[in-house]
């Protein structure tokens, strides 16, 4: 308590407001109305503006397919326990014509913004013709598969895609991926933003937009310092309306306290500060267990969550040697030790690959039956097969030379692999895949460079310095699992710089580029499932890169003393664990209820 009281303390004589909008925030926020969020901002807020490329505001912006829509809202909220879009701003389903080339979205009419101006299809058209005028990060992406967006009316938008030299739609999945991706602004305010930056890009995109005019449960106001981060419910947010909630969130104050690192905020959680968790915490379970706290998360046994993301190791094509010896790939890959990084590294919070087998899908019943486990068993690895891994070099003529090592014509097999220093349970990974490299006589040495070197080198796809690095780049969505397998095969990624996109060992395969072609124009079921099926035979025959864990997409475990009535598995409501600020997650904010 003396912790907290200090920290209390500190925040009131240390805050500076950025701006204070519609209401008074004060100083020290009454417990019983707000609800704290951790994990989430680490660094004071950038901007507001939701045209900014980097605003570092983690309660307003979010890139995932889930977006965070407490204070910009967009068409739709998705939610990755279904796959499915339930109506935010919109009104019914979305709807494609008959030939695929146009999605009409009806508007939900009684939304509006917090200066109480309606919010129309006309706002839907304006935010993204901003984005292309201006080429805005988001813009430049999506323009490639979205050709405009047109407002028939006040109540009527129209998609148009991007079409191919058939006249066809180039990508049907990431069109309706896009869709509940884009915020919707305010056409009257993105004016107001152009007058005062002169039309000019990045004088608009670098302007804070702390007079955003916007639509969410929690546009009522905002506080924000290098000490924490607050946002203020609207209290008159549209979605009281009988069309959408019918009422208003409970929490008044959403705040993130922003801690030095992952102890400091592990600590606070401990102590009932933080409210809702989004930081990875080791060994979770024994904050209930063992130190008999009134935490909880979203499941009620291992693996705690829902894991969506598949952390990989890439092997760099670029390196000759790695690039013309399957068989050096491949032993490496089934001689690692994943049990080892989930009890390690993931401290149990991750399904085995014996329980979800590798493919190239995530570990959820969904995606899992996208393909026919059975026709690709075979190749499937759970690792640890040491006597497998040296068999297949030694049948490859890779044998152990006079150094002690194997040897490629006396050269003996020697690569790093690399993660960003100072992520530990990454790092923990790497060192099992040198450990593994070790028991089959192949020298790998962990190296461990600063993020903002690894990021300027694992994204340049002619890079020659890493050989097996480590990095994430999937998630959920409505194209996946296509979009993981195009991250992990497409040739369209091949020898890009500044590359976030996906490919990063620059592996090749015509039939793989084919198959990402065909999937998303495929709509038979039991088709489309060959082509998985073929697509993850392809991945697991080749071994460009090999996934060392299962990992939620965002970690949810709650602190029970303050609030109650959080989301959880099997609960019957079909809130996903996103903290309660990410896409369908938000349904969680109209449920909590104060501990008596």
């Amino acid at each position: 308590m003396r912790n907290k009281w200090i920290a209390l303390l500190l925040l009131v004589c240390m805050a500076v407001p950025v701006v204070a909008s519609a209401a008074d925030i004060p100083a020290e926020l009454p417990r019983n109305e707000t609800l704290y969020l951790g994990g989430l901002q680490w660094s004071p807020v950038v901007s507001w503006n939701p045209f900014t490329d980097s605003p570092n505001n983690a309660l307003a912006n979010d890139g995932q397919a889930s977006r965070r829509l407490l204070v910009r809202e967009a068409l739709y909220m998705y939610n990755f326990l279904d796959n499915s879009l339930t109506p935010l701003l919109a009104s019914g389903a979305p709807e494609w014509n008959e030939d695929m080339t146009e999605i009409t979205v009806k508007m939900n009419t009684a939304a509006h913004f917090n200066d109480g101006s309606p919010l129309t299809a006309e706002d839907v058209a304006y935010t993204w013709a901003t984005h292309v005028k201006y080429a805005t990060s988001f813009g430049t992406v999506h323009s490639e598969f979205i050709a405009d967006i047109v407002a028939l009316d006040a109540e009527t938008v129209v998609f148009k895609a991007a079409l191919n030299d058939a006249g066809q739609t180039k990508n049907p999945l990431e069109v309706i991926n896009f869709i509940p991706q884009m915020y919707v602004v305010s056409k009257a305010w993105i004016e107001v933003l152009e007058e005062r930056s002169g039309g000019d890009a990045d004088a608009l995109k670098n302007d804070t937009g702390e007079d955003f005019v916007t639509s969410g449960p929690y546009a009522g106001g905002f506080y924000a310092d290098d000490q924490k981060v607050v946002i203020l419910r609207d209290d008159n947010y549209w979605g009281q309306d009988a069309s959408m909630w019918g009422k208003l969130p409970v929490p008044k104050y959403l705040a993130n306290t922003i801690y030095a690192d992952n102890a400091a905020s592990e600590r606070a959680f401990r102590d009932g500060e933080i409210d809702v968790n989004q930081s990875f915490i080791a060994n979770v379970e024994n904050l209930w267990l063992v130190d008999n706290l009134p935490i909880s998360t979203y499941m009620d046994e291992a693996p705690w969550g829902i894991c969506l993301t598949t952390p990989t190791a890439w092997f760099n094509f670029n390196n000759p040697i790695l690039a013309d010896n399957l068989a050096i790939r491949k032993a490496i890959a089934i001689a690692v030790d994943y049990d080892q990084i989930n009890a390690n590294a993931m401290t149990g919070q991750s399904p085995t690959f014996a329980q979800a087998p590798r493919a190239l899908m995530n570990p959820t019943d969904a995606e899992q039956a996208m393909y026919d486990q059975a026709a690709v068993a075979h190749l499937q690895w759970v690792g640890k097969d040491i006597e497998g891994a040296n068999k297949l070099l030694d049948e490859a003529g890779i044998l152990v030379g006079d150094s002690g090592w194997r040897e490629i014509d006396g050269v003996k097999l020697s690569f790093n692999a690399v993660c960003p220093q100072g992520w530990t349970d990454w790092m923990a990974s790497m060192e099992i895949v040198a450990a593994a490299g070790k028991d089959i006589g192949i020298e790998i040495t962990t190296l461990f460079p600063e993020w903002s070197e690894v990021q300027t080198v694992f994204t340049d796809g002619n890079q020659t310095q890493y050989d097996i690095f480590m990095w994430g780049g999937d998630g959920s969505g409505l194209n996946y699992p296509w979009q993981r397998v195009r991250n992990r095969m497409s040739s369209e990624y091949i020898g890009l710089v500044g590359n976030w996109n996906g490919n990063w060992g620059q592996f090749t395969n015509a039939r793989a580029d084919e198959i990402i072609a065909a999937i998303p124009f495929e709509t038979d079921p039991e088709a489309l499932k060959a082509l998985y099926t073929e697509a993850v035979e392809i991945y697991l025959t080749n071994v460009p890169s090999f996934a060392l864990m299962y990992r939620p997409e965002m970690f949810h475990s709650v602190n029970e003393s303050v609030w109650t009535n959080y989301p959880e598995y099997g609960d019957g409501n079909n809130i996903p664990p996103t903290c309660l600020i990410n896409g369908y997650g938000i349904a969680g904010l109209y449920n909590l209820e104060l501990v008596d």
